[in-house]
């Protein structure tokens, strides 16, 4: 019988793990479940017994891949997998995926709950802007920019995006104005929705050269990652422009910084929360568990991240 961890740090809804336990049930998998835990060594303790791992934000790193040697398959619920060590599993021969899609209408709406709460000024009573008729630019057209962009018709914006990976054709057939470079994306937009991973060639992307470009009172939504950000740039920028706006979900490694010198004009959730929502929780984790079913069923790879 295969054995399928769960290790969440942070839990799922009990809702989710029902689901998880549902599906694994079927094909005659057992589950264990590990959650809230406090040391990377009830970690690697709970690893060496899996065949498989479902993990949310929780680090498999070198050290916990090494603990578990039966473990086949590790599947990051959610389309981020930096928390992935991919060289460790290529090593070891063990199969990362994530599970793109499943947080995507999530996160989305959370771009927007955070301009709005940036634009009307934290709801504090003062006059503040509206987002119809305003251009925004979406920073790679994936899972995630898709669902920006049918928010952003409902607000009656104009939307563009850029993304080196799509066809112009498959961008503008959701009737989203394909932009050739990023720099002509930042020249255009007021608002920068980012969607893209952080990588060594995204790393510090998002610098003081690219974010001068940028229209009068512009807003660099953050829903990426917080790597991507040259921090000292976007300081820098704020402090010469003070009609500049940053806001994500990602808190940068130099917060306290940010909301000291730019009071209103910086949000921060209190951790990364694009994917907190129920649907999105369920989602995801019950599409883990379908995902490790098919690879040891039926050798299934398609959302393999480190071929």
């Amino acid at each position: 019988m295969k054995k399928v961890l769960v290790a969440t740090e942070k839990p799922f809804a009990p809702v989710a793990v029902d689901g998880i336990k549902s599906v694994l049930d079927e094909a005659g998998y057992q589950l264990m479940l590990l959650e809230k835990y406090t040391s990377v060594d009830q970690l690697k303790e709970a690893a060496a017994k899996a065949d498989a791992m479902i993990i949310r934000s929780d680090k498999a790193s070198r050290e916990v891949i090494e603990a578990a040697p039966s473990v086949k398959i590790i599947v990051r619920a959610g389309a981020g997998y930096d928390n992935i060590d991919l060289e460790a599993c290529t090593e070891k021969g063990v199969v990362a995926m994530n599970t793109p899609g499943q947080n995507s209408n999530a996160v989305a709406e959370l771009a927007f709950a955070m301009m709005l709460y940036s634009l009307r000024n934290g709801f504090n009573g003062a006059s503040g802007t509206e987002l119809r008729g305003k251009k925004i630019g979406i920073h790679a057209y994936g899972n995630v920019g898709k669902y920006v962009a049918a928010i952003a018709k409902g607000f009656g914006m104009k939307i563009y995006a850029f993304d080196p990976f799509l066809k112009k054709e498959d961008i503008e057939k959701d009737g989203v104005t394909a932009i050739g470079s990023i720099e002509e994306l930042y020249k255009t937009c007021q608002f920068i929705s980012l969607h893209i991973p952080a990588n060594d060639k995204t790393r510090k992307s998002i610098n003081y050269d690219l974010l001068k470009l940028m229209p009068k009172n512009g807003m660099l939504v953050n829903t990426a990652r917080k790597e991507v950000i040259d921090e000292e740039g976007l300081i820098k920028l704020m402090e010469e422009r003070a009609d500049i706006r940053y806001v994500s979900d990602i808190a940068p490694d130099t917060r306290a910084d940010f909301e000291s010198k730019y009071t209103g004009r910086v949000v921060f959730t209190a951790k990364k929360m694009g994917a907190q929502t129920a649907e999105a929780n369920i989602n995801a984790g019950i599409a883990s568990a379908r995902q490790i079913v098919a690879f040891f069923e039926k050798g299934d790879k398609t959302f393999q991240v480190n071929k």
